[in-house]
């Protein structure tokens, strides 16, 4: 039943190829981005949750735990 209602839509197979090309071209520039990223950058953001925690315990914050 679905392959009859697709063959009766006009250009599907347009939109397969679309939908490739989409995720290729989204997949490829996380990738060069990913690759871009400097380690400084890289390091600061693996301490953060750390970082971040033990600083407003510091400050004198009360948390709800």
């Amino acid at each position: 039943m679905i392959q009859d209602v697709l063959r009766d839509i006009g250009g599907v197979g347009v939109y397969g190829v679309i939908s490739v090309s989409l995720f290729f071209l989204f997949f490829t520039g996380m990738l060069v981005w990913a690759f871009r990223l400097k380690a400084p950058y890289l390091n600061s953001m693996r301490e953060l949750p750390l970082d971040g925690r033990s600083r407003s315990m510091n400050k004198g914050e009360s948390h709800h735990e």
